[in-house]
């Protein structure tokens, strides 16, 4: 190995011995007091070679690439610029060694030659001879490939031999511990990704394909086109790395067969090429087409027959700076006639083969990274300039000038050229630049539309007016699901985000896409949405407040019952020993008007706001003291009976009853044990307010919730006594036809029954804020059906048929009855 090298410099420095001999003076080079290195894919090996021996290539014999040879030119018309510059490097003259870099893996005895001294590679590891002479350029500019630029840029870094790129791009050059002495002229591939993200985003793009070169580049493009559009709404796909062996074909047909509308082509200019070539032979039609800078201002493929059918295309290049008196260089270098003798022209294996060039050729071709060329060479001159020490017209010329002083000097780069400021940051990339957003109209030509710039701050732009899209008007679309409808929730199918079905939102629950397009959110308890609502309404909080109408007319008729119980106490209490009285029940009359009185006191907190206390109270006096009326009705009931039934068939039983005050005990007991029962469930559970919100989704209605555990009890006992009653008074339907005590009983009843039956049918069917107010209307029916039913009728003889309130009448009744039983 070491032979074949030394043969290779050996050979390296026979070549450049001739070619100092020739009289027309090469191209790629130039003597100078300081040699710039130059590296330009000026051919290109596009196949493989499979050589059998280490051999160098020709690469004249390979594939013609005229835009770098653009950049080449350009190359060498900056050295040039900057040798007549009276300000840049006074008295000191650049020279350039240039190397058509056509292949990564076999053209490293040009590399070598860069940085070995007569022919010989000097190591490092001895001490400090010829330091001066360890290399024979003092930085170099290219290579333009990402991959060209892996392969040889670390031989550089050892030595820490500027490299100063116009076009790799790739993200690993960020990493300064493996390429601590590389810099570039063009923004890394992220930048690029950034924008074309940025331009998805603009219209709104959501499925998209990614074809990139199966390379350092693309493969490093599709990695941080993927960390991009993290957090976005931008689905990948399809992707493809693209070489020479890819069935473009069927590559094609799985795009369409995804309906993919958008397709970003992150490749080489010949790749790229190829590729479209491609899509327009398999006639792909109505895409939306994202270039690279790469290719984004080619001057070929617009004029492909066929081009306009593949549909719309969208490009992010460098933008193009005009170079003055590149064009009057270009033409009269291509003015001179010269003697084209291969063999004399030929340097260090480096030949053009391009003589049949016309200078209209060469600036009518692809402009893209001039100025990064351009910029490059002149942040060495400044470099230099600045380790030289030039000012007042002149340099020092006792200063060795080592590469790695340039290199110190070019990261403090800080100059203007064509009106732009040039500057590196730590990891030697451009703080200066941009991208152009272009388009390719109908005529063939890239048109700008719009920009990206980076410094001072980040602003993108586009114009969408100027795209002539394939629509004929409308903005394409590219996704694999429609948006919902508004009020939807997104419910993913599939791998991707981007394909999903859409589900409405039911009542009270909302959709908020911009936080999370796949759930619907549940609104508050006080608010309320209807289906497919983006956003919730407060809830209209209702409740009768005391000063409702139907309020005031309950508590009205609650504050009548008060009186009417009090005056008919007052009228029994008058006319106590009247036979009438006695037989409604005497003493205990007072007990159930008393207990009638209190009852009411439920009905008033049935309105306003419901506290606990006001739940407590709104069921408490009713359970209570309606359980005494009963009682009273169910002993009235069963006294009635026992007199002219069970008396004459259970005297001793009867005996027993008027013996131990049967009545009271009864009473006293079902008091106290529906006092019992209200205490522990109201200790267990007490009822407290309640917002209604399932009913009325709109509403919030301010009730009471009743515990049913808790109230069950009282209310069985309150059944039962019921039922009891009901009975007893049912079998004294046949006494005695004006001795109508039972009948009223069980008119009064059956009036209870029907009242609550009727409030229970509305309380299935209605939730409103009125089932308050009808709750105290059945509370204030079932004290009304006794007071009317079987109090009234009594006052009614007791003041309007006073003859009928006699003993003797009475006495009357009892043996026209008796004389009945007995036939």
């Amino acid at each position: 190995m070491k032979k074949c090298l030394a043969s290779l410099c050996l050979l390296g420095s026979l070549l450049h011995a001739l070619a100092q001999c020739t009289v027309p003076t090469s191209e790629f080079h130039l003597k100078g007091d300081y040699l710039i290195g130059g590296l330009f894919d000026i051919h290109h090996v596009r196949d493989s070679v499979y050589l059998y021996r280490p051999e160098a290539i020709d690469c004249s014999s390979q594939l013609f690439i005229l835009s770098s040879y653009r950049r080449f030119q350009l190359m060498r018309f900056t050295v040039e610029e900057i040798n007549n510059s009276t300000n840049l490097l006074p008295n000191v003259s650049l020279g350039y060694e240039i190397f058509d870099h056509c292949s990564d893996t076999q053209i490293f005895p040009g590399i070598l030659k860069l940085f070995s001294s007569s022919g010989m590679i000097q190591p490092w590891s001895e001490p400090n001879k010829n330091l001066s002479k360890v290399s024979k350029v003092t930085a170099v500019v290219g290579p333009f490939s990402s991959t060209n630029t892996l392969t040889v840029a670390p031989l550089f870094m050892a030595d820490l031999i500027p490299v100063v790129s116009y076009g790799a791009a790739s993200s690993a050059f960020t990493e300064k511990a493996k390429f601590p002495s590389f810099l570039r002229t063009v923004h890394s591939n992220k930048g690029i990704i950034g924008v074309i993200v940025e331009i998805i985003l603009h219209f709104k793009w959501r499925w998209v394909a990614f074809l990139n070169s199966d390379n350092d580049f693309g493969k490093d493009g599709l990695e941080l086109f993927i960390k991009r559009i993290e957090n976005t709404n931008i689905c990948l796909a399809f992707t493809k790395g693209i070489n020479d062996n890819t069935n473009t074909s069927q590559m094609f047909k799985q795009i369409q067969a995804q309906k993919i509308g958008v397709i970003i082509v992150f490749t080489t200019k010949l790749t790229a090429e190829a590729l479209i070539e491609s899509a327009v032979q398999v006639n792909i039609t109505d895409k939306v087409w994202i270039a690279g800078d790469t290719w984004s201002l080619n001057k070929r493929l617009p004029k492909v027959k066929g081009i306009k059918n593949i549909g719309t295309v969208i490009g992010v290049s460098q933008p193009v700076v005009t170079i003055p008196g590149f064009n009057d260089f270009i033409y009269a270098s291509k003015s001179q006639t010269q003697c084209e003798n291969k063999e004399q022209n030929r340097f260090c294996n480096q030949f053009c083969n391009c003589s049949s060039l016309s200078a209209e050729d060469i600036l009518a071709v692809d402009p893209s990274f001039s100025f990064p060329v351009y910029s490059a060479v002149y942040a060495i001159a400044h470099a230099l300039h600045n380790t030289l020490q030039c000012g007042s017209g002149r340099c020092n010329g006792n200063i060795t000038v080592h590469p790695y002083m340039v290199l110190a000097e070019l990261k403090k780069s800080n100059f203007t050229i064509l009106n732009r400021s040039i500057q590196f940051d730590e990891n030697g990339e451009p703080k200066f630049g941009s991208f152009s957003i272009v388009f390719w109209n109908h005529s063939g030509d890239a048109v700008e539309i719009g920009f990206y710039h980076f410094y001072p701050w980040r602003k993108f732009f586009i114009n969408s007016t100027k795209i002539q899209w394939y629509t004929k008007g409308e903005v394409p679309t590219s996704v694999c699901s429609k948006e919902c409808p508004i009020g939807h929730a997104k419910k993913q199918n599939g791998i991707h985000e981007c394909c999903f079905n859409c589900i409405i939102c039911p009542n009270g629950t909302y959709i908020n896409s911009s936080a999370d397009p796949y759930k619907c959110l549940r609104c508050k308890e006080t608010e309320w949405s209807e289906e497919a609502s983006t956003s919730c309404n407060l809830r209209l909080v209702e409740y009768i407040p005391f000063t409702d109408s139907g309020a005031i007319v309950i508590m009205v008729g609650a504050w009548v019952l008060v009186g009417l119980t009090a005056a008919m106490s007052v009228l029994f209490a008058v006319n106590y020993n009247t036979p009438i009285v006695r037989s409604a029940g005497g003493p205990m009359c007072f007990l159930i008007l008393g207990c009638l009185s209190l009852c009411s006191i439920s009905v008033f907190f049935h309105f306003d706001k419901p506290t606990t206390s006001f739940c407590i109270l709104r069921f408490l006096p009713f359970f209570l003291f309606y359980t005494v009326c009963l009682a009273c009705f169910v002993v009235r009931s069963f006294q009635i009976v026992c007199i002219f039934k069970i008396a004459a068939k259970f005297p001793k039983l009867h005996s027993w009853w008027m013996k131990y005050h049967g009545q009271w005990l009864v009473i006293t007991v079902a008091f106290l044990t529906q006092a019992l029962l209200l205490v522990i469930g109201y200790s267990c559970a007490p009822p407290k307010p309640y917002n209604e919100t399932v009913w009325y989704p709109d509403k919030i209605i301010l009730s009471c919730d009743i515990n049913l555990t808790a109230t069950s009890s009282p209310v069985v006992l309150l059944l039962s006594l019921c039922c009891f009653c009901f009975i007893f008074s049912y079998m004294g339907k046949d006494l005695p036809k004006n001795y109508n005590e039972a009948k009223a009983i069980t008119f009064c009843l059956l009036l209870l029954i029907l009242t609550w039956i009727m409030f229970a049918t509305e309380y299935m069917l209605y939730r409103g804020k009125h089932i308050q107010t009808l709750n105290a209307l059945a509370v204030l029916s079932s004290l009304y059906s006794f007071l009317l039913w079987y109090f009234l009728p009594k006052c009614y003889i007791i003041i309007l048929q006073p003859h009928k309130n006699t003993q003797q009448y009475f006495q009357g009744l009892i043996q026209n009855y008796t004389k009945t039983i007995s036939q």
